[in-house]
């Protein structure tokens, strides 16, 4: 087995080493409330087939056993037999079986945060439907319960929950960033009266950005600008809880997850907003769409759109006029897995570069079969495990090079981060966009 990332004084080896019988017991307590009926159905229906290997880009490009999503499925399993399912107890040569003792939990950290981008591409190619990626999360949820989510990941959630968004940003920083935005985009539209609204009440929409967009990619903010100037749209950015980002989704804290995520609900109500709509993030889709209203145990009181959707009924009512001559590079489309797989936001984003680009390749496989670029899964938090990161991000490597594209677009700024390094890794010599970027540059606004 690959021990990447593990070191001398390894803090996750030192927190195992820690862990008291108490300590293990409530893990079990929390994996055993995790798995519902659904959940146990799934862990006892695995033919053992492969198809899953062949799916999974880190089995793809590494080989080893351990990645096959059917070895981490009976990692799981093994416990389930051991500890939940009673004829295991009662009869434990019948079925394999484990103790969840502190080797297992090494082993679960390594296998199920280490070599899984939760990106679902086992799930979708199971031949009897298992729901391979939700019984990893399951699991990772088991470990989150006793602090034994790798510490890059866990920072990243704690300081989202301690400062309100997970860069850190101070709000002065963020209020003073909005505000220089504000001049670039009255430049970029040649209008001293165009705005980047800050706390605006009474609008449609409260937009919802990455942190890491006012950090290093602010142009990005000023092209949606650009896009809802041209739409003479009411809307506003929120001085308070502005970030798109949920990273409890990947550390498995639903409690946590469902608290980062009505914060943008309570923001969005508090500026009497009608609808929350979602920069390009794919896992903040994915979360604040579809999984926070089951983590909160609650109906949303307003809509929760993806920016890419809002942008496609701008183009078919003619809000915004575009001219696809002015993005002449040959341009193709990464699939976010949680923006596309998970997310259910597949043609959307085709639509939308069909008219915005005037030479759109397509990667194969595409859509819902495309592969994971490999930093989701909370993977590009944990530095212990970013060489196999970087190795598993050779298929999307692959699948850039033979489109042959300069440009490659991604409507998440987790895949814009991985695809940058991969850019540099296997020199690819691309550019990334995002979707808004590529309509703001395409825009024709009528003065």
């Amino acid at each position: 087995m690959n021990n990447q990332g593990t070191t001398q004084n390894d803090p996750i080896q030192e927190k195992i080493d820690r862990l008291s019988s108490a300590d293990i017991e409530k893990a079990l307590d929390i994996f055993r409330k995790t798995i519902h009926s659904d959940y146990a159905a799934y862990l006892n229906s695995c033919v053992h087939c492969g198809l899953c290997a062949d799916a999974c880009h880190y089995y793809l490009a590494n080989g080893e056993f351990e990645s096959i999503p059917a070895y981490k499925l009976n990692l799981i399993h093994s416990i389930f037999q051991k500890h939940l399912a009673g004829g295991a107890k009662l009869f434990p040569f019948l079925k394999r079986s484990r103790s969840f003792d502190k080797q297992i939990i090494k082993e679960w950290i390594d296998t199920l945060f280490g070599r899984c981008s939760l990106c679902g591409r086992c799930t979708i190619n199971c031949s009897i439907g298992i729901n391979i990626t939700a019984l990893i999360r399951a699991a990772r949820t088991a470990l989150a319960s006793i602090d034994l989510v790798p510490p890059g990941l866990q920072s990243t959630v704690n300081t989202a929950v301690e400062t309100g968004n997970n860069m850190g940003i101070p709000k002065n920083d963020w209020v003073e960033t909005v505000e220089w935005l504000t001049e670039e985009l009255q430049d970029e539209v040649n209008d001293p009266e165009a705005k980047l609204p800050l706390d605006k009440k009474n609008v449609k929409m409260h937009y919802t950005v990455n942190p890491r967009e006012p950090k290093f990619f602010p142009l990005s903010l000023v092209a949606v600008g650009k896009i809802f100037y041209a739409a003479r749209e009411s809307w506003t950015f929120s001085s308070d809880y502005y970030d798109v980002t949920n990273y409890g989704l990947f550390s498995g804290d639903d409690k946590i997850a469902g608290q980062l995520s009505d914060r943008l609900i309570q923001s969005t109500e508090g500026l009497n907003a009608e609808i929350l709509v979602l920069g390009e993030c794919g896992h903040g889709f994915n979360s604040n769409r579809w999984e926070a209203p089951e983590w909160l145990a609650k109906k949303y009181p307003i809509e929760v759109k993806s920016i890419i959707q809002i942008v496609v009924e701008y183009i078919k009512s003619g809000r915004i006029q575009l001219d696809p001559n002015k993005n002449q590079d040959p341009v193709t489309l990464h699939d976010p897995c949680n923006l596309v797989r998970l997310g259910g936001i597949i043609e959307e984003p085709r639509f939308i570069l069909k008219r915005v680009v005037s030479h759109f390749i397509e990667m194969h496989p595409n859509r819902e079969k495309n592969f994971c670029c490999g930093g989701g899964g909370g993977q590009l938090a944990m530095t212990r495990y970013a060489s196999r990161r970087l190795e598993a991000g050779r298929l999307k490597a692959e699948q850039i090079k033979k489109t042959g594209a300069k440009i490659v677009v991604a409507p998440c700024h987790n895949c814009v981060d991985q695809l940058s390094e991969l850019n540099k890794e296997y020199k690819l010599g691309i550019e990334i966009k995002t979707v808004c970027e590529m309509v703001a540059n395409a825009l024709v606004i009528d003065q």
